[in-house]
């Protein structure tokens, strides 16, 4: 059975955190791009402008993409075959802190909910997955709470008609408006429990962004996200909410098998710095 140091873990998040707090995605990269040739209003092209000059920046400097530089959530896929030499959440959190540190970004995280008192790098929000294999795979995706206090949950009956579940996240992107940073990525989860359809959403953030959204597939879930991006798109709250025609860059589904009872269906927006990193030990 292979097997891996913890330590190895802790130097793979630290790296994380600089890829993913300094360098935006690729397809988040193109997906902005092709925003601002489509983009017809003045001060739209102006901000998307800016959002992309940014990106650059940041990359080249190595600065933060934005000052909110997140709770720091971890995805973990851990391969069946793999042995993990030491305690993995807390390599896991261990790595954030020294990463956070070492990059001098913001200390976002507060150690009691309620009391708040002074906040810190770590701990994140690690998600665990058993997988086939012999490998570990790490992805970093840090959120920041601009977009992540739009996150919504709502409990449909079994028998909600598809009408209605669209209605919820367009209202869920009003709602947001220009709070939550626009153009966003609004991932969807349906189906689970309250708490999975709640985690659906969020990884539906992973997704890469398509340039044709839909346009090459079939089935129901690819027809909701293409008829929900222009629906999004059709509101006219534009590029950090100052009008235009692009809202959204994207909205990726996830859907789960659920009980015969009920529908949950969640809500995870992302703001236009969707930042998240992946590695493979």
């Amino acid at each position: 059975m292979k097997e891996i140091k913890a330590y190895k873990i802790t130097q793979a998040v630290v790296e994380l955190v600089k890829r993913a707090n300094f360098s935006l995605r690729k397809d988040v990269l193109l997906a902005l791009r092709l925003a601002l040739r489509i983009e017809k209003n003045k001060r739209a092209i102006t901000i998307l402008g800016a959002i992309l000059d940014n990106a650059v920046y940041a990359k080249k400097e190595n600065l933060a993409i934005c000052q909110d530089t997140g709770m720091p959530v971890v995805f973990v896929e851990i391969g069946q075959n793999l042995r993990i030499s030491g305690d993995l959440k807390a390599a896991i959190n261990s790595g954030i802190a020294k990463g956070y540190k070492k990059y001098a970004l913001r200390n976002s995280v507060c150690a009691d909910p309620l009391q708040r008192g002074k906040s810190g790098f770590s701990p994140g929000i690690v998600h665990l997955d058993i997988v086939s294999g012999d490998k570990i795979k790490l992805t970093l995706l840090p959120k920041g709470f601009g977009c992540e206090n739009k996150s919504q949950l709502k409990m449909f009956k079994p028998t909600v008609e598809v009408d209605e579940i669209k209605k919820f996240i367009l209202d869920a992107v009003k709602i947001a408006g220009a709070d939550a940073c626009p153009p966003y990525v609004v991932g969807v989860g349906i189906g689970g429990t309250a708490d999975y359809a709640s985690l659906l959403a969020k990884k539906a953030l992973l997704k890469k962004i398509k340039s044709n959204p839909g346009l090459s597939s079939k089935g129901t879930v690819p027809a909701l996200e293409r008829e929900l991006l222009l629906a999004i798109n059709k509101l006219n709250i534009g590029p950090m909410g100052l009008g235009g025609k692009i809202t959204a860059l994207a909205v990726n589904i996830l859907t789960y098998p659920t009980h015969i009872a009920g529908l949950p269906v969640a809500i995870n927006i992302s703001c236009h710095a969707l930042r998240s990193a992946s590695v493979i030990l």
